[in-house]
């Protein structure tokens, strides 16, 4: 059954709190490059549930040297030879960085069995193995945040049609997408095995109502922050050196001639 629907956040409301986040975002990245802290961010849940639009809020005002986005492709026939969570391991962060995974090894939770992309055996050792896994990138310093975000079935139809209707963004709807609106249930039914199996409290699910994008987007940074014990770093006012005088020259006469840009706007 659907949450009932709040009144949707009004846009300057949402700007004027996403703001506030994004300065705190910043704060964490330079506490995370201070400090050397590696933190996973993992981010779940059906298509069309937001996650693209979180990470651009997200992302926006921070530096990508920092905040790195991990979206994997369908794996290669190597992939598909490789240890399972070997492909994920490899984008792991390193000191002073955050990685978010836009879907990640929960692949193999959600997608692949529901698809029939692996067997009933693999889904069954990946739900087996995985909290021992988690555990154990835990264990070796890197923190590990999980967020389920949960849109209803009358909202993702709703972005469905929007993306059949609107040719920007026509691109974002896949024939994967098609298969798990069909497969509705079947999907809820993996979710529901997955975070029984692996909602721990080594690495614990959230979940983010996303009906309404802002609140969702919204909700989901501020939860993050405060999963993470940074501080505010005090550093000093850059202050712009004086240019230099001893090379100059008219450097805009030198320009003439050049193939210039046709200034339509």
């Amino acid at each position: 059954m659907d949450k009932p629907a709040k009144e949707k956040l009004k846009r300057k409301v949402y700007e004027k709190q996403l703001g506030k986040l994004q300065v705190e975002l910043c704060h964490l990245q330079d506490w995370v490059k201070l400090t050397g802290e590696r933190i996973i961010i993992v981010l779940e849940g059906r298509d069309a549930a937001g996650k693209g639009g979180l990470i651009k809020a997200m992302t926006a005002r921070v530096s990508p040297r920092v905040f790195r986005v991990v979206a994997l492709p369908a794996p290669t026939d190597r992939d598909k030879t490789q240890m399972y969570i070997q492909r994920y391991m490899q984008h792991f962060p390193a000191g002073g960085e955050i990685v978010i995974f836009d879907r990640s090894w929960y692949n193999r939770a959600g997608v692949e069995p529901v698809m029939g992309f692996c067997t009933q055996e693999q889904h069954e050792r990946f739900l087996e193995l995985c909290p021992i896994v988690e555990r154990f990138i835990q264990g070796s310093g890197i923190r590990l945040l999980k967020l389920w975000l949960e849109v209803g079935q009358k909202e993702q139809e709703k972005r469905f049609m929007a993306r059949i209707d609107d040719p920007v963004r026509q691109w974002k709807l896949s024939p994967m997408d098609l298969g798990s609106y069909k497969r509705w249930y079947d999907y809820s039914e993996a979710r529901d095995l997955m975070l029984q199996r692996t909602d721990t409290d080594d690495a614990p699910w959230h979940v983010v109502h996303t009906d309404d994008k802002r609140r969702g987007r919204l909700n989901a940074i501020s939860h993050i922050l405060g999963r993470i014990p940074y501080k505010r770093i005090d550093k000093a006012k850059v202050k712009l050196p004086e240019r230099s005088e001893k090379r100059r020259y008219d450097d805009q006469a030198t320009l003439q001639g050049r193939r210039f840009v046709e200034e339509i706007f």
